[in-house]
């Protein structure tokens, strides 16, 4: 397939790498809070959710986003 100039990345980013770890580990530990009935933790793992999308936010705008003079994209 070709990659067009007008690309995003899809994701292939630093950024978007780190954002999803996070909130990945949040969605397991809420899951298994939710299981344990420990509902304050399960509201610990929401906040760690945002986290994870602020950070992704504050490393696209640190220029590790998809489009950021830090991030150079690998040949496929």
């Amino acid at each position: 397939m070709s990659n067009p100039i007008g690309d995003p990345g899809h994701g292939h980013s630093p950024a978007a790498w780190t954002a999803v770890i996070i909130m990945l580990l949040a969605i397991t530990l809420g899951t298994l809070f939710f299981w344990f009935d420990l509902p304050v933790l399960v509201w610990a793992s929401v906040g760690l959710l945002l986290v994870g999308a602020i950070v992704g936010w504050a490393m696209t705008k640190a220029g590790y986003g998809a489009n950021g003079d830090k991030y150079q994209s690998k040949a496929h």
